[in-house]
């Protein structure tokens, strides 16, 4: 049975009009669960609104960058962090609210049976609202270079809302991870798959954020692209 000793990593960068509510959303979903906001030292305040909730909450943690490190970065930072600290179940979520904390149980459900548990825009049952075509063009387009590239079967390589067993992390070297936008997910993807772990994709509801601005840049996606490029060649050519 899984246990209930869960972490759930959300990076932050300019979010004071959204960390609150993701985090009460959140412990509604699952009050067992502790939460480790890692925040690039934003410039809006919102670390000092997680140190506010810390005084009412003790099973909220904080971790300060002392500059914008990126996603990837963030997220070995927290992975370490909790490593270090015996917790067993380790989820990915973003603070502006397009991964619903409602749909955390239906993701770690998963973590039962399979030692990564995905949470899918692109299986059925899965979608986007509030996209433009062409926000779903790129992401679907961008999981269809993946898939190609790297010869694996994940619909949602690139999605950001997921929960890893410990011992995932433990096979993976985090340490040798460069990759820093959206093509950090894809890293993770392909790193456990080829240390033999077994992917679950679960269903999920993707609403695009509401306040604040997004993180998407033309950076994230070349680095995708190129990274993702590089990784399948060395595949082809069976390079190590």
């Amino acid at each position: 049975m899984m246990s209930n000793k869960t972490l759930v990593i959300i990076p932050t960068y300019q979010e004071s009009e959204n960390i609150e509510s993701i985090i009460l959303r959140t412990f509604a979903a699952n009050s067992n669960v502790d939460i480790l906001v890692v925040d690039d030292s934003s410039p809006d305040g919102t670390s000092e609104i997680v140190k506010g909730m810390q005084k009412k909450f003790e099973n909220i943690h904080l971790l300060i960058n002392p500059e914008k490190g990126g996603l990837g970065k963030a997220y070995v930072k927290g992975f370490t962090w909790g490593l270090a600290r015996a917790y067993d179940n380790f989820v990915e979520m973003d603070a502006d609210g397009s991964h619903a904390p409602e749909q955390l149980p239906s993701i770690l459900e998963k973590l039962s049976n399979y030692p990564v548990s995905l949470g899918s825009r692109w299986v059925k049952g899965g979608r986007i609202e509030n996209w433009p075509l062409s926000r779903q063009l790129l992401s679907q387009g961008g999981n269809l270079y993946t898939r190609i590239m790297l010869g694996i079967k994940v619909k949602d390589a690139t999605g950001g809302y997921r929960a890893y067993r410990r011992e995932v992390l433990e096979g993976i070297d985090l340490s040798k991870i460069e990759s820093q936008g959206y093509c950090f997910q894809v890293d993770m993807v392909r790193r456990s798959l080829a240390k033999g772990f077994a992917i679950a994709e679960t269903p999920i509801v993707f609403t695009e954020r509401e306040l604040g601005n997004s993180k998407m840049s033309r950076s994230i996606v070349i680095e995708a692209f190129t990274r993702i490029g590089f990784w399948g060649l060395k595949r082809l050519f069976r390079i190590r």
